[in-house]
């Protein structure tokens, strides 16, 4: 039987399909499934800090908007604790820190409003920038993709970061960066990510 095994073809590899969106986030698509939608709510009317808004595109190599595109995202609260059973208390009530959005069909848009995390522990002592972390899944991807979303304006606690330092060059690690705006007095971060071609985004292999 094991000798048999070594004949086995490799089962191939698939992409997410053309209606990965209805499944994940059906409401944003029209249909109405579920009685509430999943991960929408990032971080709740109880949040405390500078509430935001985070917006972009996903482009493509040719420079085009993928309009097919899901994201979830994943962030800590204002003072850099995360929702988990272990910090049962830490957060406030309602925060989820975690959401769910689709791409806009005609624009390609995505967007999201939350608050501006706060700098989180990392590893053997070191603090990481504030982040929200990004996983990005369409159709023509083999495997989702991992990013972070850092803040042009906190260039102290960036340059301090043991994840963009592992970034040798500094075009690169400006892939990851936001651009702070306002619009209608909101404060708005751009961040569009760039799937392949020049200045393509960082991703990250977890």
């Amino acid at each position: 039987m094991a000798q048999d095994l070594n004949y086995l073809k490799e089962t191939p590899s698939q992409t997410a399909g053309p209606y990965v969106h209805i499944g994940l986030a059906p409401g944003a698509a029209g249909f109405d499934i579920y009685r509430e939608e999943l991960g929408w709510d990032i971080a709740g009317p109880n949040a405390r800090g500078e509430r935001i808004r985070v917006e972009g595109r996903v482009i493509d190599g040719t420079g085009s908007p993928i309009k097919d595109v899901l994201l979830e995202a994943w962030q800590a609260n204002s003072e850099g604790i995360y929702a988990h059973p272990e910090h049962a208390g830490d957060v406030e009530e309602g925060f989820r820190g975690w959401g769910r959005v689709i791409t806009d069909f005609d624009t390609g848009k995505w967007g999201f409003d939350t608050v501006k995390p706060g700098a989180t522990p990392g590893r053997n002592g070191t603090t990481q920038a504030p982040h929200i972390t990004l996983w990005i899944v369409a159709r023509g991807i083999n495997l989702g993709l991992n990013t972070r979303l850092y803040f042009d304006d906190e260039t102290e606690a960036n340059a301090a970061d043991p994840v963009i330092n592992l970034i040798e060059w500094e075009r690169r690690r400006a892939t990851l960066l936001a651009k702070r705006g306002e619009r209608d007095g909101q404060i708005v971060y751009r961040f569009d990510i760039k799937i392949q071609g020049e200045d393509e985004t960082v991703f990250f292999d977890i």
